[in-house]
């Protein structure tokens, strides 16, 4: 990557999408659309999208309400949508093959849940979602805490790249073996996208909700102009807030952040690369905030969840294998895939593990490539488990860099069958994928 071919848009508030609330039943409709991804003045790019827009619009609801939404799918393909970070049940869960039939073109399906936990989401296809989430099927999802922290802007702020031709369009190969065998299809074109567009003060609170919605890229993030603290992770408050510098997003990873603007130009929002910072966006302060007080960042009010019974969990390992300069790959042994995981490639008939409904496991993650890897596990959160052996947050998605090991700790208390892979997209097309059960 360099200044040449990686692109950067100065203006994060380009996109506003509509707000549905789910209040009522609402559509959400798979579409061909024609989105200005590039600066303006250059050509708008033919994509897919939700309700005339990619991203989709915000699907916002309070803890405990039911979305009601009814799915209609107008591309030339089969798809689904998938609620990612929900732990919602089974046959809501939009995987087709195992927890529902594919979409067809045409076809529409609905879908509806409550939402249990109060934080920040996403939805997005999941039928060939390395190609379809790339060409811009997602969006928001939003649950508000019954009594929500006092800010004078909740924004959500999406984080992508795209592999685009001089002329606009975003370029062919979503299954090009070298980007599977490697860090995935890393785009040359990046920017921050901001909703709604607001009109900021200098002393205003604000609730940043970070989604890294890229299907291959690992952002680490740096944020000029404003002051806070990070206040959950994949939508899970944090019991002790933590510093803002440092934060790292993997694909379909998010971050809440709660922060006063102490610049008087403008919040900016930077990729960190060994060149040079690139600026991904920025929202434009002006004026001041004479009414607010200074307090402190609060900390959000937990979600439920079941406590790990770790007197009794099973122990577990999952290797991660394959990719380009692996062992594996350079002695044919990966049955005609790129990636496994424990020596298997693709999904099998029988599961990494049955669990028992309520059983507590502790799952050794080993990441024996090349590559790091964003392991994402569906239907439940999981919690990390710090080098003192403590419990630290609580995800959904985990990042394991290469050459190391992570242990999650997760209580499996929602029946159904659940896949767990790695959503670097471009890896999990290329086998980086298995399932577990919950009986």
């Amino acid at each position: 990557m360099n200044r040449r071919d990686f692109l950067i848009t100065t203006s994060a508030a380009a996109f506003v999408p509509r707000i549905a609330l789910a209040s009522a039943p609402v559509e959400l409709i798979a579409q061909p659309v024609n989105a200005q991804i590039l600066p303006n003045g250059e050509p708008a790019t033919p994509m897919l999208g939700f309700n005339g827009s990619t991203p989709g619009p915000v699907l916002r609801a309070r803890q405990d309400d039911v979305f009601d939404i009814r799915f209609l799918n107008q591309i030339d393909e089969g798809s689904a949508v998938h609620w990612h970070g929900l732990r919602i049940s089974n046959a809501m869960d939009g995987v087709p093959g195992m927890t529902q039939d594919v979409v067809e073109k045409g076809g529409e399906f609905e879908y509806r849940f409550r939402a249990p936990d109060a934080g920040t989401f996403w939805y997005h296809s999941h039928n060939r979602s390395w190609e379809q989430v790339a060409r811009g099927l997602y969006g928001p999802l939003i649950v508000e805490e019954p009594t929500p922290p006092d800010v004078d802007h909740d924004l959500v702020v999406m984080i992508d790249d795209w592999r685009m031709t001089e002329s606009g369009a975003l370029a062919d190969g979503f299954e090009n073996m070298h980007d599977q065998a490697h860090q995935g299809r890393l785009g040359n074109f990046a920017r921050a996208l901001v909703e709604p567009n607001a009109s900021i003060r200098l002393g205003d609170r604000l609730r940043l909700r970070l989604i890294n919605v890229a299907t291959d890229r690992i952002f680490p993030v740096e944020l000029e102009g404003i002051e806070g603290k990070v206040v959950a992770l994949d939508g899970m408050p944090l019991v002790n807030p933590q510093e803002l510098s440092g934060l790292v997003l993997a694909p379909a990873q998010r971050a809440d952040i709660i922060v006063d603007v102490v610049s008087t130009n403008s919040v900016s929002i930077f990729f960190p690369t060994r060149e040079a910072p690139y600026l991904l966006g920025e929202i434009k302060v002006e004026g001041k905030n004479s009414t607010r007080q200074p307090t402190d960042i609060p900390t959000l009010p937990p979600n439920k969840a079941a406590r790990p019974d770790m007197g009794n969990a099973v122990s577990l390992t999952l290797t991660m294998e394959g990719g380009a300069m692996s062992r594996r790959m350079m002695q044919g042994r990966m049955g005609g895939g790129i990636w496994a995981l424990n020596g298997q490639s693709g999904l099998k008939d029988t599961p990494f593990h049955s669990f028992e409904n309520g059983q507590t496991a502790r799952i050794r993650l080993v990441n024996d490539t090349r590559f790091a890897h964003g392991i994402h596990l569906h239907g439940h959160h999981f919690f990390e488990v710090g080098s003192d052996d403590s419990l630290g947050a609580f995800r959904d998605t985990t990042l394991v860099e290469p050459g190391e090991a992570r242990d999650i700790v997760c209580v499996f208390d929602n029946p159904g069958k659940w896949l767990l892979h790695c959503h670097m997209l471009g890896h999990q097309a290329a086998g980086m994928k298995t399932w577990v059960e919950v009986v």
